[in-house]
């Protein structure tokens, strides 16, 4: 079996990339050759039978039982078919019999089997879009327990994506979307920034290895400090700065709505606000964006309490690591994770925050930084513009100025 990704279409010649019948072509590929004009055809099992003319056929009886329908496809080469469900838009349906034993098309690895992957794994199998969710971790027992665990609720969470675990990215076969949660959690008492040099070692090396192993995928970075990891990723993998993205605005926009709604702005799921800016003290959320069905936020919640759900938010990360006393988030995380990886995935275009390369937009450029977003099953579409009242945009750039800092303080030790 051959895995046929983007490179390989580009290198297709007189139009057509034939592959055999137990490749696997990725979805990128499938889409760079729908832009190019390439025809992915399937290779015949063996050369078909030269012809040979039928005896003359006999008069018809009127007793004679219908003639019965030979075997489908014996003698003849099978109609085209993509040779496996990667060959289809991530999130499109399968054909029947394709999806036979898996609930959709693609695989995604998590990397690390601790409290957030397994929340991002049991998320993602739950949507049932996948054909497989692969659990990678060091503790390669744990991997397969957790993984065996979560296989065992197929039958309660009505779903057919296949869960399994094990101990290296190499062993999980090519990915369309890489989760890395792997590293070191905070501690109470900890920044985010305390992680930079453990966890830069973590990551770096899982992105020099996914690089190898699914050079199409898209890589969502879960690890902290969050925007510092997502830049090293990127730099480690060599991938466009479109396919490494970072979770960090939707976990904590999540938790803007929810404290919001405790304020009394009403349902948490019928606020509308955004999380810019960094994932920890610089966190930015504009509130001349947030709304509450129709209406600002600021109509529904007096100013002083709304800053201090703002406050709140920016250290719920904090807040929740002082009362587990050992450990961190990782039910809001995981769910967050695996949100993102769910719009890619089913190419909603949907507009969420996340921490990507600024281009220029908001004044900001060659740095990690949240930012809203359009998702794609690709990555990232397109950065976002809002309209950012003076104040909202100077702290955002204060945000990614500070980042810089930290960055360069990580290459420092590097």
């Amino acid at each position: 079996m051959k895995v046929w990704g983007a490179g390989d279409v580009d290198a297709a010649s007189a139009g057509t990339l034939r592959v055999g019948q137990q490749d696997l072509v990725t979805p990128l590929a499938r889409e760079r050759a729908r832009e190019l004009g390439i025809d992915i055809v399937l290779a015949a099992p063996n050369p078909p039978a030269p012809p040979v003319s039928p005896p003359p056929a006999a008069p018809p009886s009127r007793n004679a039982p219908p003639a019965a329908r030979p075997p489908s496809g014996r003698g003849s080469v099978p109609a085209m078919r993509p040779p496996s469900g990667a060959l289809f838009r991530r999130g499109a349906p399968l054909p029947q019999g394709l999806a036979a034993g898996g609930g959709g098309t693609g695989r995604v690895i998590v990397v690390g089997a601790g409290h957030v992957g397994m929340i991002t794994a049991l998320r993602l199998a739950g949507a049932d879009l996948f054909d497989e969710i692969v659990l990678v971790d060091i503790d390669e027992g744990r991997a397969a327990g957790v993984a065996l665990d979560l296989a065992h609720t197929a039958a309660l969470g009505c779903f057919a994506t296949r869960v399994r675990g094990t101990g290296a990215v190499e062993d999980a076969g090519p990915a369309d979307y890489v989760v890395i949660t792997a590293g070191r959690p905070r501690q109470p008492g900890m920044s985010r920034s305390d992680l930079v040099s453990t966890n830069a070692a973590i990551v770096g090396d899982l992105a020099q290895r996914v690089a190898r192993t699914s050079p199409d995928a898209v890589i969502v970075v879960v690890t902290n400090p969050l925007d510092e990891m997502t830049q090293h990723a990127w730099r480690s993998s060599g991938f466009p700065a479109e396919r490494v993205v970072g979770m960090a605005g939707v976990l904590d926009t999540a938790r803007f709505q929810a404290l919001s709604a405790l304020a009394g702005a009403g349902r948490a799921d019928g606020i509308d606000a955004v999380a810019l800016g960094s994932h920890g003290e610089e966190m930015v959320i504009p509130l001349s964006q947030a709304r509450s069905g129709a209406r600002p936020l600021t109509e529904l919640v007096d100013r002083a309490a709304l800053d201090a759900v703002v406050d709140r938010s920016r250290g719920s990360g904090a807040e929740v690591v002082g009362l587990l006393k050992t450990g961190s988030a990782f039910m809001a995380p995981g769910m967050s994770a695996a949100r993102m990886v769910l719009a890619m995935a089913r190419d909603t275009g949907e507009v969420m925050p996340a921490a990507v390369l600024a281009d220029g937009t908001y004044g900001i450029r060659d740095v990690y930084v949240g930012l809203p977003v359009r998702l794609g099953r690709g990555g990232v579409r397109e950065i976002v513009e809002l309209d950012l009242t003076p104040d909202e945009l100077s702290a955002l750039r204060d945000a990614a100025t500070r980042i810089k800092d930290r960055l360069r303080q990580l290459a420092a030790v590097s």
